[in-house]
């Protein structure tokens, strides 16, 4: 089993909040196409921020279920001796 740092669980969590931001987003555009029509500015604002927040969800979704390795410098024994290195 896999361990998800505190990071990650919260990168899941904004993921899928930007999911239901796009599906929100998604039926105020359909909702402003037909009252406003497919050339208002505001229904090709809601339709970009529908990419956006999908966008978002993909990253964040990837970045919260990765297996992400510990990358921090470990001090031991064994690199005790290597400050003299040229």
């Amino acid at each position: 089993m896999k361990q998800t740092r505190m990071s990650q669980k919260i990168s899941f969590f904004v993921a899928i909040v930007s999911y239901c931001a796009a599906i929100c987003c998604l039926l105020a555009s359909i909702y402003y196409f037909g009252e406003l029509g497919r050339d208002h500015p505001v229904v090709a604002s809601f339709a970009a921020a529908v990419v956006f927040f999908i966008g978002v969800g993909i990253v964040l979704h990837v970045i919260g279920r990765v297996d992400i390795p510990d990358l921090r410098i470990k001090s031991g024994p064994l690199n005790a001796d290597k400050s003299d290195i040229n």
